[in-house]
């Protein structure tokens, strides 16, 4: 695929670039795995805002993915590669021999009529999914497992990929995308290959109006703000706000750690940072 820049015919265009999804197949999504998706508007279940400038934006199907991968022993053929609104990589609908389909995430390099197949030793191929104990060391992999049978939890989002570094008693060394080596159990599944659409991080929406449609309201700055709205308003003329970066309740913004922590911290050999 690739990126593709646009003829700025309009003052928009000059600065939109996209990603190219000419090879994307031109279909609705498959009626049996999509269903509503409701809105909340950065809302919680008491109707207070707890993640700023959503709101609004186009309507949505929720795609149902297969992150779990546990139609064992049978290979199934890559049916279509298609956008997933609700995430940054692209979904490709699997047709099995009984009928069935499934979306799973596209991996790069996945093409139309492609065979698939989840098991315990199938054969090291892009899309192909088994346990980390049967996948060699320095092949690239995603949406792996923390709990066996649990389904895939990292290494997700488009263009991202995960490395195995060694394997140790019941556990093996896997490096994320950020860096961080993790312990993860042996028999924890994975699936073999890099995610698709690479170049998301690279696109340029070129206009707000192309933001408020993907859910994004606008945001203000705190410097722009009057003192009663923000610790950093107020000042004559443009001020820097004369004291760290905060949010609107003082909480420091830059450099303050936020993690918690969790009982699987104890399976971090080193950290991202």
């Amino acid at each position: 695929m690739g990126l593709k820049k646009h003829k700025p015919v309009t003052p928009s265009l000059r600065k939109y670039i996209s990603v190219d999804r000419s090879e994307l197949t031109d279909k609705k999504p498959e009626p049996s795995l999509i269903r509503i998706k409701k809105k909340t508007g950065g809302r919680n279940n008491l109707g207070r805002i707890t993640a700023r400038h959503r709101g609004g934006g186009h309507k949505r199907y929720y795609r149902i993915i297969d992150f779990k991968r546990d139609k064992f022993d049978i290979e199934g053929e890559v049916e279509s590669i298609e956008y997933d609104p609700n995430r940054s990589a692209f979904i490709s609908l699997i047709k099995y021999p009984d009928g069935e389909r499934r979306y799973i995430l596209t991996p790069q390099g996945l093409e139309v009529g492609a065979k698939v197949v989840s098991g315990e030793s199938v054969p090291i191929r892009i899309g192909n999914a088994m346990p980390l104990k049967n996948i060699p060391i320095g092949i690239s992999i995603h949406n792996i497992e923390l709990i066996p049978g649990q389904g895939g939890k990292l290494v997700r989002a488009a263009g991202s990929s995960a490395e195995i570094l060694a394997k140790e008693g019941e556990y093996a060394h896997v490096k994320m995308p950020s860096g961080e080596v993790r312990l993860i159990p042996l028999d924890c599944r994975a699936t073999i290959g890099q995610v698709s659409n690479p170049d998301h991080d690279s696109e340029s929406w070129g206009k707000a109006g192309r933001a408020r449609r993907l859910g994004w309201r606008p945001r203000v700055r705190g410097t722009a703000m009057n003192p009663i709205d923000h610790p950093l308003g107020g000042g004559e003329g443009r001020s820097h706000g004369g004291r760290q970066p905060c949010s609107p309740w003082g909480w420091l913004t830059k450099g303050r750690k936020t993690r918690k922590k969790k009982p699987s911290d104890r399976l971090i050999i080193k950290r991202r940072k």
